[in-house]
């Protein structure tokens, strides 16, 4: 894989690139680590709008690329249906979902960061081991809230295990740009106003610069992450409450 840019350097670059060049970065990011990886290549598809272009763009690099859902019983009926529609229309892309009690019916609102750990980031560890991945393929953009500014194209947070943001760059108006002009299928949860799309109990309609801004209000986690991009996935951690 090729050498990252400094933090000032990609600063620049989601400025001075333009749209068809990032998506030819884009490209290139993931064919490198396709020739690289191949079927030990994933893609992780959140059915959010960033998932579904970097899945479109990941299929323009090659058709049998895998990938990979993570839902809990938490999900949005509409977001439930897309992805029933996604994965018929995608058999090679597969679901995990972790259906254990939770100790509080209600835990999201009394311990977020422990049900988000029970209800994701378990189910990403099971989909990592279970489908031998070594490189997996995110949409996470450093423009898209305050806790994703740190983030490098290519990382390696888990010894043997890369995760590749091919998106990185990319502005929001952008990410909406490729999916018009691909006619990309999307949640239909945007056409209600919805920016970032989670849980149904923690996600609402929010207004501002920041698009996650309405994940997790009125909790610690405000506009924060789920933990799969924060924490181990090779090496399960215990959540301090």
């Amino acid at each position: 894989m090729r050498d990252n840019p400094s933090p000032d350097e990609l600063k620049a670059l989601v400025e001075d690139l333009n749209f068809a060049q990032k998506v030819d970065r884009s490209l290139g990011l993931i064919r490198e680590a396709w020739e690289e990886f191949g079927e030990r290549m994933v893609v992780a598809n959140s059915l959010g709008k960033d998932s579904v272009a970097v899945w479109h763009l990941a299929k323009r690099v090659a058709p049998e690329i895998r990938g990979f859902i993570i839902t809990t019983r938490f999900k949005p009926a509409e977001t439930v249906r897309f992805m029933q529609e996604e994965v018929a229309r995608y058999p090679e892309l597969r679901v995990f979902r972790n259906d254990e009690p939770l100790p509080d019916p209600e835990l999201y609102k009394v311990a977020p960061d422990l049900c988000c750990d029970i209800l994701k980031v378990k189910p990403t560890r099971w989909a990592v081991e279970q489908m031998n991945v070594e490189c997996w393929v995110t949409g996470l953009r450093c423009t898209e809230g305050r806790t994703r500014t740190d983030f490098m194209e290519v990382e390696q947070r888990d010894k043997g295990l890369i995760k590749l943001n091919p998106i990185l760059l990319w502005q929001e108006r952008e990410v909406w740009q490729y999916l018009a002009l691909n006619q990309v299928r999307v949640n239909p949860l945007y056409l209600q106003g919805y920016r970032s799309l989670g849980c149904a109990p923690c996600t609402r309609i929010a207004t501002g610069p920041d698009e996650r801004c309405g994940r997790w209000v009125g909790t610690s986690k405000c506009g924060g992450e789920c933990g799969i991009h924060t924490r181990p996935l090779k090496t399960p951690v215990e959540v301090i409450v």
